[in-house]
């Protein structure tokens, strides 16, 4: 069997060490060629040793050299950092896949230039299909290149439609675990803190998406990334709170009938799949134990509680550029109230303040993307110096 070779950007994030969990597993199947990361130093020099890849890539000039210091004299793993480091390690001739799981829009350049060198895509950074899904989709069709969804829901999404014509389906549902303040009243959103917000009842997660599935911000990402993926209008697409997260997601088909994926909520599963589709790997992994669990929950989000989900709704709509905007000013938004400087409630009132500032740029080339990236967080900081510190959320 011939060893698939395996790139990951963002090799130290929750994903990335997902991912290297489940290659490890299989060193039969399996080769790491290539590692990325920003800060995490230590456990970057840990993966090296044990995996051993071609290239391993930090954020900047320091960072590689702390990283040089930090690994044995005999190590032939090529240390390299900033722009061209992430984008060598992304398009490296060795690679076979590219596993997409930076945080944020710092993954749209390197895995577009990973797509332009040809190589399969394992996505889990959404951002990628948020900002720029039809250039990104043109590339991949262009270069033959197969974008394998990572997201739990849309990897289950993938093998629900799997041998269904797509002509049949009637709408897809994502499922939401509603996050830590499902049942919080909004009146008590201001006194949230960041700690929190990152306890999330049932995935863990890294910092910036837990926030998001608090605010349901990330769903609403997830929107727009699926529209891309399968090819649907946002109409199409509904989310359902499902607290249990044992239902990563359904497709209704026009005859009534729905077809549901179901697993414990660990991402090794979806990363296995992208990484070996259609064959399953043995990971040991537990079903659920639906004795046990007794029931099975469903309900609409509230969107009036909710906003950062209504918003993203509105930018799939809109299209063009606006869904640019609308991660930019999240990212922003997100940081601000991590670091203390805004409230939990003020985070979808600072993205609605620059959706309503910025007009978005129709059939925008990859250029266009970038703009509006950058114009969206100049305006979304602007908002913030306007508003101050505050908690406040004037709907």
């Amino acid at each position: 069997m011939k060893k698939r070779r395996i790139g990951i950007l963002g090799s130290t994030g929750s994903i990335g060490q997902s991912t290297l969990s489940v290659l490890s597993r299989f060193p039969e199947r399996f080769s790491v060629k290539t590692l990325t990361a920003a800060g995490n130093i230590d456990l970057l020099a840990r993966q090296i040793v044990e995996f051993e890849p071609d290239i391993a890539v930090v954020f900047d000039k320091s960072g590689a050299s702390a990283l040089r210091q930090k690994l044995p004299e005999n190590t032939d793993t090529e240390i390299l950092f900033g722009e061209h480091g992430y984008r060598a390690a992304a398009a490296h001739e060795k690679l076979d896949v590219v596993v997409s799981a930076m945080v944020g829009s710092a993954g749209l350049l390197p895995t577009m230039t990973a797509i332009s060198a040809g190589k399969d895509i394992a996505l889990a950074n959404k951002e990628v299909l948020v900002m720029a899904g039809d250039i990104v989709k043109r590339e991949a069709a262009a270069k033959g290149v197969k974008i394998l969804p990572v997201d739990s829901e849309h990897s289950a999404i993938s093998q629900c439609i799997s041998g269904n014509r797509h002509a049949d389906i009637e709408r897809i549902l994502l499922t939401a675990s509603g996050g830590p303040f499902l049942d919080l009243p909004e009146k008590d959103f201001a006194a949230v803190t960041p700690q929190d917000a990152l306890a999330h009842p049932t995935w863990q997660m890294g910092n910036k998406i837990t926030i998001d599935s608090a605010t349901l911000m990330n769903k609403g990402l997830e929107v727009i990334e699926a529209s891309h993926l399968f090819c649907l209008n946002a109409s199409q697409i509904e989310v359902v709170i499902h607290p249990q997260s044992i239902v990563h997601s359904m497709v209704a088909y026009r005859d009534g009938s729905v077809i549901a994926q179901m697993g414990l909520p660990d991402m090794k599963a979806a990363i296995a799949y992208a990484l070996s589709c259609p064959e399953r790997l043995p990971l040991d992994l537990s079903c659920p134990d639906f004795a046990e669990l007794a029931q099975l929950t469903f309900k609409a989000p509230d969107l009036e509680k909710f906003p950062c989900l209504a918003l993203a709704y509105e930018a799939c709509g809109k299209g063009g550029t606006m869904p640019a905007v609308l991660n930019a000013a999240n990212e922003i938004a997100v940081s601000a109230f991590l670091k203390g400087d805004i409230g939990f409630n003020v985070i979808p009132a600072v993205i609605r303040d620059v959706m309503e500032q910025l007009r978005p740029v129709m059939k925008p080339d990859i250029d266009d993307v970038l703009e509006a990236d950058q114009r969206s967080r100049k305006a979304a900081e602007s908002v913030l110096t306007a508003r101050g510190k505050n908690t406040e959320f004037k709907k």
